[in-house]
């Protein structure tokens, strides 16, 4: 359960990222509502998996989906570049974040 609840943390930071930058598109209270309540989920299934998987490992996980989510959202919805190194980079955050999650057990 640990493992889905940081999954989900990874989820709701990568959702806050994305907030973030509508907060500064246009302020206004919603975004800024929006991206409160995603860091705040996401701060307090961080918490709650580190009860049980090593503060590390758990943080590391989180930031790294954090950024894949964030690069992702980015070139999706943004225009943001979708340069293949950048790519092969993304895919290497993601391998490290699954060597973390078998070398765990």
């Amino acid at each position: 359960m640990a493992w889905i609840a940081l999954i989900f943390a990874g989820l709701f930071e990568t959702f806050f990222v994305a907030m973030m930058n509508q907060y500064s598109v246009k302020r206004n209270w919603k975004p800024l509502a929006l991206m409160l309540l995603g860091f705040g989920i996401s701060l307090y299934l961080l918490q709650y998996a580190m009860e049980t998987i090593p503060m590390g490992t758990a943080y590391a996980i989180w930031t790294g989906i954090g950024v894949v989510g964030g690069t992702i959202v980015g070139m999706l919805f943004y225009g943001e570049s979708k340069n293949w190194k950048r790519i092969f980079f993304i895919a290497m955050i993601l391998i490290s974040a699954i060597g973390l999650k078998i070398v765990s057990g």
